[in-house]
């Protein structure tokens, strides 16, 4: 627990969350009904397992559920970018960053760039026209720090 989690914030899960999360990591099958194969591999009703992803993403348990697309790969841009913002400007901040579609992951870091974020383009020339466009909007400069080398690190984080 960081210094500025405090147990209020913790999460209340029960086994059916723990087990739902702890399994959805590892993906979903293709076939047509996923969520019917996984609840029936949970020994759970689909209907069950769909509430409570459902009711997981609406309380902020998962922040985010969905597919990880490789944006390059599909023509995409894809970059990491940071901002340095005084901490009476952050939360505001925060919201002109976020209002952009092509921002994800927006983290705040202990750091003089205290800022993190991904951004995801139709195209990798459109990376540069969304800094700019958040430093208009922000005042702030974006630095950005495209992929270098790409590393496949399996993140599973057991709950």
């Amino acid at each position: 627990m960081s210094a500025s989690t405090t147990k209020q914030d913790i999460a209340k899960l029960d086994d059916i969350d723990r087990l739902i999360i702890n399994r959805l990591q590892d993906g979903l099958p293709i076939t047509e009904a996923p969520f019917a194969a996984v609840a029936e591999e949970l020994g759970l009703e689909e209907r069950l397992l769909l509430e409570r992803l459902n009711d997981l993403c609406e309380s902020g348990v998962l922040s985010r559920f969905g597919p990880m697309y490789h944006a390059e790969r599909l023509g995409g841009g894809l970059t990491l970018a940071a901002m340095a913002i005084p901490e009476i400007y952050f939360n505001a901040v925060t919201e002109q960053v976020n209002a952009f579609a092509e921002v994800a992951h927006n983290y705040r870091r202990e750091h003089r760039l205290n800022m993190w974020f991904v951004l995801a383009t139709e195209s990798p020339e459109r990376i540069s026209d969304v800094i700019a466009a958040i430093e208009a909007a922000t005042g702030y400069t974006v630095y950005n720090m495209p992929k270098q080398e790409e590393f496949h690190v399996r993140l599973h984080l057991p709950v």
